[in-house]
């Protein structure tokens, strides 16, 4: 019969096995305050991959000693959760870890609601994915919800070491030096996924020949072949990308240009050109705006020498880009004022046009009063001239707050700061 694979094999038979999660397991946190108290609840488990949701998920269940059954959300039928339930009625109780959880289609879930409520069965529900985006509120609402943190290198030689030194579950029996820089490679490139981790070291000892001592040797070498690259957690769909892409852009909105490079690297990592391009861009007349107005044009110019280039010389004219747009001043004026000029329109405080400014370009506009007393700014000094432009209803209201950003920002703050003084004096 194979051999299931070191990671399955490792698994914790109760949580006090546990590798990491000590905000959930830890002497008087609250999973470990439920075991104690022998009573489960419904949960849901979420966190990144190989954060040990369902290793977790089983833990708790044979802890407490409750009949445990896995399905997994997609793969499984209606007529599965059936088998489940009258299993649970003849045992009392069960724990249902149901993986995928996000992915539950609605018989399903109908079906498993009542048992819920009656706590026939317990559920342990386990995804990658944030719940409050993805799983549906009837369920959301009858679980706690539980997140798992991707684990420390710390962590993952912990798992290491112990996969090592198990002689019934791990690789105990055999003779096998892991050097040092080989375990600190395989605990940093997992990148806080322990499976990760536990299927490169079982693929270096499993690959790699005994020498005459019998031993077998990992050195870094070796590791970095079994590991090859670093496994990046960040999925385009998913909750990592939309995480990265918001630190992205608040390092860059709080000027630190060594964290925005940084979350730009996990970006080109993944390779995702169109969400760095769009977030430039918007990042360019969002947070930068009147502060710096080149900042615009030099980051359209940035995603397009980057588009043409690809990877990975598309790196370069972006890094250009990100170091300006990190440290150039900063002002979200503009947007903020038209964002309340639309609260107006929508509320209804809108009013009408005044009529030396409607239309007048066509016959019998001027019987109408349209455009009669309209004043042509550039027949004036400066190509200004006092009139009303905005409807009665609202003709005091300002909705641009200038800031002394940048020099563009503090020209126009002059310029918009006189012509107010100028309308104050003839009111």
């Amino acid at each position: 019969m194979k051999q299931k694979p070191l990671a399955y094999r490792m698994r914790p038979d109760n949580i006090f096995q546990i590798i990491g999660q000590e905000h959930l397991v830890a002497e008087g946190k609250i999973l470990n305050r439920m075991v104690r108290a022998e009573r489960l609840a419904s949960m849901i488990l979420f966190g990144p991959p190989g954060t040990g949701k369902t290793s977790m998920a089983v833990a708790l269940a044979k802890t407490v000693g409750i009949p445990v059954k896995t399905l997994n959300a997609v793969a499984d039928k209606k007529k599965d959760m059936e088998i489940v339930v009258e299993e649970a009625k003849m045992m009392g109780q069960t724990v249902l870890i149901l993986d995928e959880v996000h992915r539950l289609d609605k018989a399903k879930q109908d079906f498993l609601l009542p048992h819920l409520e009656s706590n026939l069965v317990t559920l342990i529900g386990c995804t990658t994915s944030n719940p409050y985006h993805s799983i549906n509120p009837a369920i959301r609402s009858r679980c706690h919800l539980f997140e798992l943190h991707p684990l420390t290198a710390d962590n993952v030689k912990t798992a290491l070491d112990r996969a090592l030194d198990d002689e019934t579950n791990g690789l105990g029996k055999e003779a096998i030096k892991l050097t040092e820089d080989a375990s600190e490679h395989l605990a940093a490139s997992a990148n806080g996924d322990m499976r990760s981790a536990l299927n490169g070291l079982e693929l270096a000892v499993s690959s790699t020949p005994k020498n005459e001592e019998e031993e077998i040797i990992i050195t870094l070498e070796i590791a970095e072949e079994c590991m090859q690259k670093k496994s990046f957690s960040h999925d385009k769909g998913g909750d990592a990308h939309y995480d990265v892409l918001s630190a992205f852009q608040k390092s860059i909105r709080g000027s630190d240009v060594d964290a925005a490079l940084h979350y730009l690297g996990r970006l080109i990592e993944a390779g995702d050109l169109d969400s760095i391009a769009r977030r430039m861009i918007v990042i360019a007349y969002e947070d930068i705006g009147l502060a710096n107005p080149q900042a615009g044009p030099h980051a359209v110019a940035a995603v397009q020498a980057a588009e043409r280039l690809g990877f990975p010389e598309a790196r370069i004219p972006l890094s250009v880009a990100i170091v300006e747009l990190a440290l150039s001043p900063k002002s979200n004026t503009a947007y903020k004022a038209l964002d309340a000029a639309l609260s107006d329109i929508r509320s209804g405080k809108s009013g009408e046009i005044p009529k030396h400014l409607k239309d007048s370009h066509y016959q019998g506009a001027s019987k109408l009063g349209r455009g009669n007393e309209y004043k042509y700014p550039h027949n004036y000094d400066g190509a200004w001239v006092n009139q009303q432009y905005l409807p009665d209803s609202i003709k005091n209201k300002h909705y641009y707050n200038p800031k002394n950003s940048g020099k563009f920002e503090q020209a126009i703050k002059q310029v918009y700061e006189k012509i107010q003084k100028e309308k104050n004096k003839q009111v």
